[in-house]
Formats: structure tokens, sequence, C-alpha cells
């Protein structure tokens, strides 16, 4: 818990003292996102469910174009099967910090955006009654995502996409190491405040 406060008022603070926006010309911004996820192998020899995900991210624009975010993450997929039991659900947790790239589409106000960033997420396996079996401990992976940024008004943008996370952990399976990697897409759609 304690590195998730830090992580996150390290983030805060360096929003908030980089670079001054110019007063019609906003900066910094804040997205909740949420979609339906789809694994694209086997996790540990066990088929996963469709899940679904939730992030939130704080964004910072440093060029015209370009600009830094960074936040938490969420993810979850049920297994009918697996190593860890029947009806298990393996949740990927943890942050995100990376590069985003957004451009205006012509004269309109529609734009589309790129990003690519480092993850510090870990595992968890979860028995059907909701205690945790396995825990992956954190390490790094990656994610690149791409969509849509409509204006939806002043300083609000709605934020379809799609995103591919990636995270290869192993987890301790009564003495055996079982290696998890861990990658899906996302189908997203955010809503983004800007301020």
């Amino acid at each position: 818990m304690k590195t998730k406060v830090l992580v996150l008022t390290a983030i805060i603070l360096f929003f908030q003292f980089s670079g001054n926006a110019q007063e019609n010309d906003k900066r910094f911004g804040f997205e909740l996102g949420t979609g339906a996820s789809v694994a694209k192998k086997k996790l540990g020899g066990s088929t996963l469910n469709p899940g679904v995900g939730f992030e939130g991210i704080f964004h910072y624009r440093f060029m015209p174009h370009t600009g830094v975010y960074g936040g938490w993450g969420w993810n979850r997929f049920g297994a009918d099967e697996s190593f860890a039991g029947n009806d298990v659900c393996f949740e990927e947790t943890g942050y995100v910090l990376g590069l985003q790239f957004k451009h205006p589409i012509g004269e309109s106000k529609t734009s589309y955006y790129f990003r690519a960033g480092g993850l510090y997420n870990h595992i968890e396996i979860e028995n059907a009654d909701g205690d945790v079996t396995h825990d992956s401990g954190h390490g790094l992976g990656w994610q690149v995502a791409g969509g849509l940024d409509f204006q939806l008004g002043k300083n609000w943008s709605l934020t379809p996409g799609v995103k591919f996370n990636l995270l290869n952990r192993d987890v301790d399976n009564e003495g055996v190491n079982m290696p998890l990697d861990f990658n899906y897409l996302q189908l997203r759609i955010g809503i983004l405040k800007k301020f």
C-alpha cells in the first residue's frame, strides 16, 4: 500500500510542477477507462474466459502533441479449470508509465492517439471464495495502445481505443515454478477531463 501511495504522490507532484500551461491550452488531464479484455494465449496452460478491466491515468503534455501518462490499472479474467484449481480468477494489477502522441485529424475536434509504456504489475490468483492463493510479486512488462479522442465540450473528451498488455511473471505452485505469460487485448472506453 505504501508503494502505491508513494508512486501516486510522485506522479501528481511531477505533473503539478512541470511546465507552464497556457491559459487556453490545457496540459494536464485525468482519464478513467474501462473495457472488455481477451487473453491472446493460455496462461500457465489455463484457458481464460473474457475479462474486464479498469484504469485511472494522469496525463501531462510537455510538447504540442507529445506527453507522458501514468497511473494504476486492474484486469480480471476467470478460468473454469486451471493449474490452481477450478473456478479461479486471475487478476493483474499495478502501475503504468509511458509516452503518448496525440494529433488532431484535420481541422476537426477529433484526435488520434498512440501510447507506449512500461508496466510494474503483479498477477494474483483467487479461488472461488475470493481468497488469494498465489501472487507473482511485482515485475516489469509493457503496454501499447491507440485510439481516438472525441471532444465532448469544454475540457471533456471520450477516448475509445484498444490496448495490449504483456507481463511475464512466475508463481510457486506447490514447490513447482509456474511461468505465467500474461498478454491480452482490451477494447476500452475512457472519459478524459483536461485541466
